[in-house]
């Protein structure tokens, strides 16, 4: 049978059982069922051995320290603080809180690394508060669901984690790779954000006050030491991602028991469960989606790409923007996690067929993928911010369609311009060039 017969069933397959609405972990996993009943000589023992190696990456392990540093935060109410902090410094444009809600966005996700946790923790308290204000719930949804998406863009973020497990390339340069395209979607949305409240007058939160800066600074200021501590200690060579995951979890246990004191030791014990329980969803994604990338790389399917989207194109702008569709389409309705152990090792080659930097390569990805995160029918994002409002997601597709617009934008000018995703690895890490 010919790759492409293989390639059609197992996709057709996998299309089928996620349109079913089975679990995409377990969809993977039944995917390849059907090679495993035509060739004989892929065994089970063999796909099990493969998930169990995927397992054995080391740097998997900061996958649930990670999440557990996010939850701790949240726990201990830093969310407010960089709330307040955030407010008094954008509280006094028009949208005030909209601005807010995009600011401390931003900075969470230089915590958390979880555009999940930033939805849940910053749209449990700005949403209501929005709401009061007088701002349109559809527009409240949409703020706080598309700047969460910074979550999986500014580091630390769990998804450049499991790129760069999957695809063999430096989380620490995957790190410094996303500060800018971060920075730039906030940018960009502010703008959005100020275009809507000129246009429906929404109101400022308060007035300019430098005092109030340097006190909510202060009061702020260990929680915006943690991007600083995780990213700092990679680059210099002073521990791992791994390393750095732990050392995250430490330090916001310290700020929560003993520093702010606004984290009991019984409130321990529930955040360990919680976070054990999105690890493993997370991570039996990972195991299920390593087998069926195996499969198509046994009958090497990814050759088979190279043939023949390798002759339409060796552009790596056009090829690129192939990428990003097929990443748009696929992220609709899959989880990134899985999507990345899928698709990354297909279009690994063609990226390195076409000359595109590994680390530029990984943004594009990680920031097209992020749009599934508000996108029907997967947008989990989405779907965390419409249930804090009491709205069907799809009332607020409109004003969704707006920031996803401006987020195009910015995905658009990182394909065209490698340096905006190159430039801070470049010049912190020259060896990965």
């Amino acid at each position: 049978m010919t790759p492409t017969f293989i390639a059609i069933v197992m996709f057709a397959l996998l299309l089928g059982l996620i349109v079913l609405r089975v679990p995409v972990s377990f969809s993977l996993a039944f995917a390849v069922i059907p090679i495993l009943l035509i060739f004989p000589r892929v065994t089970p023992v063999m796909l099990l051995h493969r998930m169990m190696t995927q397992y054995g990456s080391f740097i998997l392990l900061s996958i649930p320290f990670f999440l557990l540093a996010a939850n701790i935060m949240n726990q201990s109410g830093i969310t407010n603080k960089l709330i307040r902090f955030s407010k008094s410094l954008v509280g006094s444009f028009p949208g005030g809180l909209a601005h807010v809600n995009v600011l401390v966005s931003m900075l969470f996700a230089g915590i958390s690394g979880s555009s999940n946790a930033d939805a849940a923790g910053i749209g449990g308290v700005l949403i209501p508060a929005m709401v009061k204000e007088g701002y349109d719930k559809n527009f409240t949804v949409a703020v706080t669901a598309c700047s969460a998406v910074m979550g999986v863009i500014i580091p630390p973020s769990i998804t450049m984690v499991v790129w760069g497990s999957v695809m063999s390339t430096s989380v620490s340069g995957l790190f410094l790779a996303g500060f800018i395209p971060g920075v730039m979607i906030a940018g960009f949305q502010m703008i959005l954000v100020l275009i809507y409240a000129w246009k429906r007058k929404y109101p400022t939160t308060a007035g300019f006050s430098l005092k109030e800066v340097g006190i909510s600074f202060k009061d702020s200021l260990l929680a915006l030491f943690t991007p600083l501590i995780i990213v700092g200690g990679i680059v210099g060579g002073l521990f791992t991602p791994t390393e750095a995951s732990l050392i995250a979890v430490l330090y916001s246990l310290i700020l929560g028991l003993f520093i702010s004191r606004t984290l009991a030791f019984r409130d321990v014990s529930p955040l360990l469960l919680q976070t054990a329980k999105l690890s493993s969803i997370v991570l039996f994604a990972v195991g299920t989606a390593s087998i069926y990338a195996w499969v198509l790389a046994y009958f090497k399917i990814p050759q088979f790409l190279i043939d023949i989207i390798g002759s339409l194109t060796t552009s790596p702008t056009i090829m690129l923007f192939i990428f990003v569709i097929i990443f748009l389409i696929v992220g609709t309705f899959m989880d990134a996690v899985p999507a990345i152990v899928i698709l990354g090792p297909l279009f690994k080659p063609l990226a390195e067929f076409v000359g595109i930097h590994p680390l530029h390569f990984a943004i594009v990805g990680v920031v097209t993928l992020a749009f599934g995160l508000v996108t029907p029918p997967y947008g989990l994002c989405l779907l965390i911010a419409s249930e804090i409002a009491g709205i069907n997601c799809m009332r607020a597709m409109k004003e969704v369609g707006a920031f996803l617009f401006v987020m195009l934008l910015v995905l658009v000018l990182i394909v065209i311009f490698p340096e905006l995703t190159l430039w801070i690895p470049r010049l912190f890490m020259p060896n990965l060039f």
